[in-house]
């Protein structure tokens, strides 16, 4: 298809009179047409269509009828439908009331465009430029990140499910691809254990027979791959994407012991960044967050918080859910200082600031990254011999315990996370004679001390940030983080935010994107009709706890 780009026109006259008639209080989508404008230009895609071919539905117009499907929790028919039959959306796309609109799959076919070119970007780019031309974008203040996870597309799947779907997967793409080769490969038993999807299986309630049934999948799966990977089986049955995901599982969860199959030991898995947990989604994966167990994804979501403006979102970052917090604030900063919304103040929760990623903020983007430092949780962390007791001189390079002793041993190494540290040891004929040695050391075997440090501006930010965080007002401060949890509630409630609606982590992206978009659309609108903001919920019960008395402190002294 080709695109015959044109400019955002008027909003026809007819149009006009109608919606104003239909709508006299106004509507989502009219506000923000009025407000906000052509918020797209169809030269913004023109990369993603060719030159020659059928032209194309103005993908200026696909790119709002996206987000507006997001605000409104509609599917691609229910969004077709609301082009062709809805006054406000026609309004606000600036169309004539007697026009069809376009088929529901154009909608498919569109995201595939955006998704491959990182176009959800694009979109709420688009988004956020036209509210900061209008003065609704505040960015140089204060903003707040937080993450949540995401359900895969596929269904969770238990171990035997998931190597006899994976097993079932890889027959069902041979047999399309080569039904006659297969139907001479396949065991007879094959048809009866694999022909249904697990769920439909009655699997064995006892450990030993489940074990059974799981080593006969096994055994059947490896059968397969000698079968394909034999030097008389056609070579493009190798390249099938369900044949490479039965062979990642099988190396993952199998191995040859004397000949037989055998399913390896936990510890012998590979870790669970690699670890596939579905045939239907290759790049899900799953993780584990306090008491959450999930497959699929994670989703950062950082938004502005002033007073005076709406809460837009300014960045939206998915990943796979085994990456950890504590890397994403240079990737989060980055798209911020991408858009020019890189707030002076940064605030999030205990698992993002390290001193790494706090001296990043500061140097690289001028931000200053506030969040609950960890604590030092060694055996030797305080006291009155711990880490903070010891006097550091950075420049003589040299460390002075509390009883005096000096030492020059400081040797610059790399810890078991690939971080820089110092690590600092005292002579064994400087700590034997002391008579706190066994205090100090924290062993009755040990015979010196030895401390570990971070380098000196990561050090001094670690020590600085811990005491800064035990006064009252950096307490009352770090409330304001709170309030990004409602608008992940919000994006969960109204955008469908919690469970992947594609498979793949470059379509969920996409996915994110839009309801990034979605949710500062609908913010923008409550912004211009006076909505106030929801106040966190409190149950009646709740309302007549004493203002002394914290619910955390009634719960732990029943316990």
């Amino acid at each position: 298809m080709s695109m015959r780009p044109s400019g955002p026109g008027e909003i026809p006259a007819e149009t006009v009179r109608v919606a104003r008639a239909a709508f006299a209080k106004g509507s989502l989508a009219i506000r923000v047409r009025d407000e906000l404008g052509p918020m797209f230009r169809d030269e913004d895609f023109a990369d993603l269509f060719a030159s020659r071919g059928r032209p194309a539905w103005s993908p200026a117009g696909l790119a709002l009828v996206s987000v507006l499907q997001f605000v409104d929790g509609l599917t691609d028919r229910q969004a077709a439908e609301a082009v062709r039959a809805r006054i406000d959306f026609k309004y606000a796309l600036g169309l004539e009331l007697g026009d069809p609109g376009f088929d529901f799959s154009v909608l498919s076919e569109f995201r595939d465009r955006l998704a491959g070119a990182d176009g959800g970007r694009r979109v709420m780019d688009g988004v956020l430029v036209a509210a900061r031309e209008k003065g609704l974008l505040k960015s140089a203040g204060r903003a707040r990140t937080d993450s949540t996870h995401i359900l895969s597309s596929a269904r969770q799947l238990n171990w035997l499910e998931l190597v006899a779907e994976t097993l079932r997967s890889a027959l069902n793409a041979l047999a399309q691809a080569a039904p006659g080769w297969l139907a001479e490969a396949a065991e007879p038993d094959w048809f009866r254990h694999y022909a249904t999807r697990a769920e439909e299986s009655r699997f064995p309630k006892g450990r030993a027979r489940r074990d059974e049934v799981g080593l006969r999948i096994g055994r059947d799966g490896m059968r397969l791959l000698e079968e394909v990977f034999a030097t008389v089986a056609p070579h493009r049955l190798r390249a099938l994407d369900e044949v490479e995901i039965l062979r990642q599982v099988w190396v993952q969860h199998f191995h040859m012991v004397e000949g037989e199959v055998a399913r390896r030991d936990p510890k012998d898995r590979p870790p669970g960044m690699m670890r596939l947990v579905t045939p239907y989604d290759r790049e899900a994966r799953g993780s584990v967050k306090r008491d959450i167990m999930w497959d699929g994804y994670k989703v950062h979501l950082t938004e502005i918080c002033e007073a005076d403006a709406p809460n837009l979102i300014t960045n939206v970052a998915t990943t796979v859910a085994t990456v950890s917090d504590s890397v994403m604030s240079q990737s989060i900063h980055a798209g911020l200082a991408d858009r020019d919304c890189l707030p002076g103040e940064h605030w999030v929760d205990a698992g993002y600031p390290t001193a790494t990623q706090v001296l990043a903020a500061r140097t690289e983007h001028g931000v200053a990254l506030h969040g609950p430092m960890a604590a030092n949780t060694s055996a030797q962390s305080a006291g009155p011999y711990g880490l903070d007791a010891f006097t550091v001189d950075w420049d003589q390079q040299q460390v002075a315990c509390p009883g005096g002793v000096t030492t020059t041993q400081w040797y610059p190494r790399t810890d078991s996370k690939g971080l820089a540290v110092i690590r600092v040891r005292f002579r064994h004929s400087e700590c034997r004679p002391c008579p706190h040695r066994h205090e100090c050391v924290g062993s009755a075997t040990g015979q010196r001390r030895e401390i570990m440090l971070r380098h000196r501006e990561e050090h001094e930010i670690i020590r600085h940030s811990r005491a800064e965080q035990q006064t009252d007002a950096w307490k009352d401060r770090y409330k304001i983080r709170a309030g990004v949890e409602g608008s992940i509630s919000q994006a969960v409630g109204r955008c469908g935010l919690r469970r992947s609606r594609y498979r793949g982590l470059t379509k969920t992206s996409l996915q994110h994107q839009l309801t990034g978009a979605a949710i500062n659309l609908a913010r923008i609108d409550a912004h211009l009709t006076g909505t106030p903001r929801a106040r966190t919920r409190t149950s009646h019960f709740a309302a007549l706890c004493p203002a002394e008395m914290t619910l955390d402190g009634a719960q732990a002294g029943t316990e």
